[in-house]
C-alpha cells in the first residue's frame, strides 16, 4: 500500500514538473483543448439560468444562485471557499407593465414598455397626459416648465448605429435612463419615458438602473423604458398629432436592504499567498429574462477558469480567487464590499479580470494599467494569436473590480464580440438559448490564459521588485 501511494506521488511529481517545463504554448494548447472538449461552463450556465432564472439583488432567485454557486466550487476541491456578507436593495417589479398611446379621435394602440430598475409605481389607476419628445437633457432645459410640467417626458435617444464599439454607442445615450426622471422632475414632468438602449428594431423594453438622486419623494416621478419599435411609433405619432396623450401603468416597489453575499473561492498560490489575483462575474441580473449573458456567462466563465487550472495541473505561484459580486446591476454592492474588505484585511492584489459583456466569442482584452504593464501584455500578443485573439487595448476593465484599482496592479476585462450584446442587454431575451456554447468555452479559456501568464510573470513592476 506505501509502494503505491509512492508510485503515485512520484507520477504527480512527474506529471507536473512536465507541465511546467512546457512551453506557454504548449500550455495554452491544453487549457484550451480541456475547456472546448470537457468543460463545465455551459452546463452550469444551464442548470443558473433555466433551473434558478433570474437574480435580481435581494430575490428569491439571487439567494439560490448563492447557494448553488457555493456548493459547486466546493466540488471543484478549492482551497478555501466562503460567502461574504453585502447588504443590497431590493426592488420588485410587481404586475406586468401596461401601456398605450391614445390619439384624438380615441384611438388606442398598446405599446410595450417595463419599468425601469429602482423607479417608483405609478398611481394605481396608471398615469396619462400629453407626452414632449426630447432628445438630451440640452433640449430639455431649452423647453423649461412651460412647456413640460404635467407632461410625460419621452427621452428618445438612439444608440448612434455607426460607432463600431458598441459599448461607446451605449454610453453616448445612457444617461437619459439613469437620469432621465431628475432632470424631467424639476420642470414640473408627470413621468418619463426613455427609449430602449437597443440597436435594433424590435418589440422588447429593456430595463436598467435609474436614479433619483437626493430628490424626496414626493418629487419622485414614475420611469419606465419603451421598445425601440414602439418608440418609433410614438415619435412619428407626435408628429402628426403633437396633442396626443400617452398612458402606462405600473406597480414596482423599493422596499428595505436585505441580507445576500458575495461567493468566493481560492486556489492559495505556492510561492506568493499574499499576493492575490480575482477573475470574476455578477451573480445578479436583471428580472425580464434569466440573465444568461448578463452576467450568467461571466460567473460561470470565472468559476471555470480555477476549474480549468486544477484539471490541467497548473499550479499557480499567487493566491487565485474567484468572486461571484451581487448587485452589480443596480448598486454596485458587491464590488465595493469586497475591495472594502480586502483594505482592511491589507490584501495586495496583483490582477483582477472580470466577465460582463455577455458569452460571445471571445476578441481580447481591455486593460486598466500603467504602460510598462501594458507593455508586457502586448509581448504575450503572439501566444493569443493562434486562438484568433486579437484585441488588446488600454481602457476600461469592469464595474466591480474597479475598486481594487491601485498605482501599480492590472485590471482587465474580457471583451467578447459585442455586436450583438444590445439586443439581449437587460430584455426579456437574455435567455439561455441566445448563448452558444463553443463561444462561452472559448472565452473561459482565454480569461484562463491571460490568468496563466500574469500568475507565471507577475505584474512588470512589481515582479521587478520581487524578482521573481
Amino acid at each position: 500500500m506505501n509502494f503505491i501511494r509512492v508510485s503515485l506521488s512520484i507520477v504527480s511529481l512527474f506529471i507536473t514538473t512536465t507541465l511546467f517545463s512546457q512551453s506557454d504554448e504548449a500550455i495554452f494548447k491544453s487549457i484550451y483543448k480541456t475547456a472546448l472538449t470537457h468543460g463545465k461552463s455551459y452546463d452550469w450556465l444551464n442548470y443558473l439560468s433555466n433551473q434558478i432564472g433570474s437574480r435580481l439583488s435581494g430575490s428569491l432567485g439571487a439567494e439560490k444562485a448563492v447557494s448553488w454557486t457555493r456548493e459547486e466550487l466546493e466540488k471543484l476541491g478549492l482551497d478555501k471557499v466562503w460567502l461574504q456578507p453585502v447588504m443590497v436593495p431590493k426592488w420588485v417589479r410587481g404586475a406586468k407593465e401596461y401601456a398605450y398611446i391614445k390619439s384624438t379621435e380615441g384611438k388606442t394602440t398598446t405599446v410595450n414598455i417595463c419599468a425601469l430598475g429602482g423607479s417608483i409605481a405609478t398611481p394605481a389607476l396608471g398615469l396619462k397626459a400629453n407626452v414632449v419628445e426630447v432628445h438630451d437633457f440640452e433640449e430639455l432645459d431649452s423647453l423649461g416648465r412651460a412647456h413640460i410640467e404635467g407632461k410625460i417626458v419621452f427621452y428618445n435617444r438612439p444608440m448612434q448605429p455607426d460607432v463600431i464599439h458598441t459599448f461607446e454607442a451605449y454610453g453616448g445615450c445612457v444617461n437619459q435612463r439613469y437620469e432621465g426622471a431628475v432632470q424631467a422632475s424639476k420642470y414640473g414632468a408627470a413621468g418619463v419615458i426613455v427609449r430602449s438602449m437597443n440597436l435594433r428594431l424590435d418589440d422588447l423594453p429593456h430595463t436598467g438602473s435609474m436614479t433619483y438622486k437626493d430628490l424626496p419623494n414626493d418629487k419622485r416621478i414614475p420611469s419606465a423604458a419603451i421598445s425601440t419599435n414602439d418608440a418609433e411609433l410614438l415619435s412619428t405619432m407626435l408628429k402628426l398629432d403633437p396633442d396626443l396623450e400617452f398612458f402606462f401603468r405600473q406597480n414596482c416597489k423599493q422596499f428595505k436592504d436585505v441580507l445576500s453575499y458575495n461567493v468566493i473561492g481560492e486556489i492559495t498560490g505556492s510561492q506568493f499567498p499574499k499576493e492575490y489575483m480575482v477573475v470574476g462575474g455578477h451573480l445578479d441580473s436583471w428580472d425580464l429574462g434569466d440573465g444568461s449573458h448578463d452576467d450568467g456567462a461571466g460567473v460561470v466563465q470565472s468559476m471555470e477558469v480555477l476549474r480549468l487550472l486544477k484539471e490541467t495541473g497548473i499550479k499557480p505561484k499567487r493566491s487565485i480567487r474567484v468572486v461571484l459580486f451581487m448587485n452589480e446591476e443596480n448598486g454596485l454592492r458587491g464590488g465595493h464590499k469586497y475591495a472594502e474588505e480586502a483594505k482592511k484585511n491589507g490584501e495586495h492584489h496583483v490582477f483582477a479580470l472580470e466577465s460582463d459583456a455577455g458569452g460571445f466569442s471571445p476578441r481580447g482584452f481591455s486593460l486598466d494599467c500603467t504602460d510598462a504593464a501594458y507593455n508586457q501584455v502586448l509581448g504575450w500578443q503572439h501566444l493569443f494569436k493562434p486562438y484568433l485573439i486579437h484585441y488588446f487595448e488600454k481602457g476600461e476593465s469592469g464595474a466591480d473590480v474597479s475598486p481594487l484599482k491601485t498605482g501599480t496592479n492590472v485590471l482587465a476585462g474580457l471583451r467578447p464580440d459585442s455586436q450583438r450584446y444590445f439586443d439581449h442587454h437587460h430584455a426579456s431575451n437574455d435567455t439561455f438559448d441566445a448563448v452558444n456554447k463553443r463561444e462561452l468555452e472559448l472565452g473561459a479559456a482565454t480569461m484562463t490564459a491571460l490568468v496563466y501568464l500574469f500568475d507565471t510573470y507577475g505584474v512588470h513592476e512589481i515582479s521587478s521588485g520581487l524578482k521573481n
